[in-house]
């Protein structure tokens, strides 16, 4: 999880030398870094888990860390933007590994609340990256380059595979190994798009994502270059808001073993879009350009808020497929990451030296995905179900 959020965010300092060095024309195509990234992280998720349900958690894991190394240093000797984009691709490919098999990994050894539990805490180590590392990077800039920031991936990505060689154990049951075959995998991924809980669940959570990949592809023009200028203290406003989520997800993990995954997350799921139409009116009200401080108060509130809804769903997703558990999250997250992905490319593309399109954009995907889990539910909402 930390290697996504690393990836991502520890970048978002380097777009305006990476535009110099690459001479980029336009602005919005920096988002690339981030889109592109994401692609190839959703789009290897639906190999990594058959995979690991046939070998094992531990050796793909190792190998996919392997495979982001390739990918970082791909990025350090890019001569253009688009060996840059397409070195992007290769180290979304490696981090799809952690996304998926950290999941499989918690539904391997948890279920119900204390499921969901565990997964927030995770979830936190993805939400609280966020606050240091823009600042990691606007340290590897104030060494002399844009490339210093991928030498910190790469640093990150070797202590972790040293780590994970020598703490790491095997978490699949072996009653629960499955053959790597085609037909295997089509069976199980029949069985997750049959089961109503988990794609709803599902694309509620890839809904709420695109929400994250609006917000991130657009931070560094809205913070920055585009709007508020605020050049050095651009991390700190981005780590402000990261750390309102991480505060959330540490809440939901005590909470959620006495409250239950509906009520929690349909609360937030319910209060974040009525906080998303207030940005809108904010927003139209300052004619798009609203004063830093409620700006971020409000944008602050909701992610705080999506911290209630998307470790939950992810848990209520997942809770009835415990035998094809890695099967099940490579799909399930790759469906979640292509969604999110989109979503968050047509917020980020859109951006117009305003916050209108980010506040339009949680608004709109807000509403659906509280439609999308009321769909889920039959229109029943906060009620207890098993394990819920």
């Amino acid at each position: 999880m930390a290697v996504t959020a690393i990836s991502i965010d520890n970048l978002l300092p380097a777009f305006p030398a990476i535009e110099a060095r690459f001479a980029v024309p336009d602005p919005n195509r920096l988002q690339l870094l981030v889109y592109v990234y994401m692609i190839g992280f959703g789009f290897a998720q639906i190999v990594y888990g058959p995979v690991s349900d046939a070998l094992g958690r531990r050796p793909v894991l190792l190998a996919s860390l392997a495979v982001y190394v390739v990918g970082c240093g791909l990025a350090m000797v890019a001569p253009s933007f688009g060996w840059l984009l397409a070195a992007r691709i290769i180290q979304g490919i490696g981090a799809a590994g952690g996304r998926v098999l950290s999941v499989a990994i918690v539904r391997d050894r948890f279920a119900g609340r204390e499921m969901a539990s565990v997964m927030s805490l995770t979830m936190m180590v993805f939400l609280i990256v966020p606050m240091i590392a823009p600042a990691i990077g606007g340290m590897m800039l104030a060494l002399g380059s844009w490339i210093y920031v991928f030498v910190s991936m790469l640093v990150l990505a070797f202590w972790l595979s040293v780590w994970f060689s020598l703490r790491m154990p095997e978490t699949l049951h072996p009653e629960y190994r499955r053959p790597l075959s085609p037909a295997a995998t089509w069976e199980a991924i029949r069985l997750t798009l049959r089961t109503r809980v988990a794609i709803g669940y599902t694309t509620a959570l890839g809904l709420m994502t695109g929400c994250i990949m609006g917000y991130v592809g657009s931070a560094q023009q809205v913070f920055d270059t585009g709007l508020y200028h605020l050049g050095p203290l651009f991390p700190l406003a981005f780590g402000l808001v990261a750390g309102a989520m991480g505060a959330a997800t540490l809440i939901n993990a005590r909470v959620v073993r006495r409250v239950g995954m509906r009520a929690m997350s349909h609360g937030g799921v319910i209060a974040f879009t009525v906080v998303a139409l207030m940005q809108v009116c904010v927003g139209f009200a300052y004619q798009g350009r609203p004063p830093l401080v409620l700006f971020l108060a409000l944008l602050a509130l909701n992610q705080f808020l999506m911290s209630f809804a998307m470790p939950n769903f992810n848990a209520l997703a997942l809770e009835p497929l415990g035998a094809i558990a890695g099967t099940a999250s490579s799909f399930l997250g790759f469906y979640t990451t292509i969604l999110g992905a989109f979503c968050g490319f047509l917020i980020g593309q859109a951006f117009d030296g305003t916050v209108l399109p980010v506040s339009l954009g949680y608004a709109s995907l807000g509403g659906l995905a509280l439609l999308v889990v009321a769909w889920t539910e039959r229109g029943r909402l906060f009620r207890g179900g098993v394990g819920g």
